[in-house]
């Protein structure tokens, strides 16, 4: 059996904290990995600036829902669904996601988990270091076929892991590094990308 695995922000929905700091004017939520390499570090800095300014968990919610998913990215899913069974696998937390998952008609999620007091962001937990890969993994040892697509370089040990991987609108530099898996840039070319993929004889069907 087929398993497609889609990572969420960049290929489903926009990028979460870049959106929230447009959004709230905070303009140093806009660092990512790229800037700050420690995650812990990076976490603990983003924590601080939403104490810091007052911002609670609902508020970022009602940030968050206003974003809506990227255009065509509920019909896609739509269509993937329809075709595999649909797993995604993301870095973001639960209770940013819930807002976007009612829009994209509740697909499974697997992320990580923020701890909240008294609607306050205290603190997060990883629920599996490189928890991308290590789903692919498991999903393996229950013998099913994994089909990956990703968007940016920490999605690539996933793809790598996967049976096949496909990059969605990937920067220039994690095309260079990582010429082997195909590039689709819109979600037309990801339905082909997926026929392209599938192993089933009859691919009219996929």
């Amino acid at each position: 059996m087929e398993l497609a695995c889609l990572d969420l922000e960049g290929v489903l929905v926009p990028e979460i904290w870049i959106n929230v700091a447009e959004r709230t004017g905070i303009a140093a939520l806009r660092l990512t990995t790229r800037d700050v390499p420690d995650y812990d570090r990076l976490m603990r800095g983003r924590l601080a600036l939403l104490d810091q300014h007052g911002l609670k968990l609902s508020d970022i919610q009602r940030v968050i829902a206003g974003m809506g998913p990227l255009e065509g990215a509920r019909e896609f899913l739509d269509w993937l669904r329809e075709r595999f069974q649909v797993v995604i696998l993301s870095d973001t937390y639960y209770e940013f996601a819930m807002p976007l998952m009612r829009q994209l008609g509740w697909p499974v999620l697997f992320c990580h988990r923020l701890e909240v007091a008294d609607d306050r962001v205290v603190g997060y937990t990883l629920r599996q270091a490189d928890s991308k890969r290590q789903a692919v993994r498991a999903f393996h040892g229950l013998n099913f076929r994994v089909i990956a697509a990703g968007d940016s370089y920490n999605d690539t040990a996933m793809l790598a892991e996967a049976d096949a991987g496909i990059l969605f609108r990937p920067p220039q530099n994690v095309i260079d590094e990582f010429p082997q898996f195909p590039v689709a840039r819109t979600f037309d070319e990801m339905r082909e990308a997926f026929r392209q993929a599938s192993t089933r004889k009859n691919r009219e069907a996929v």
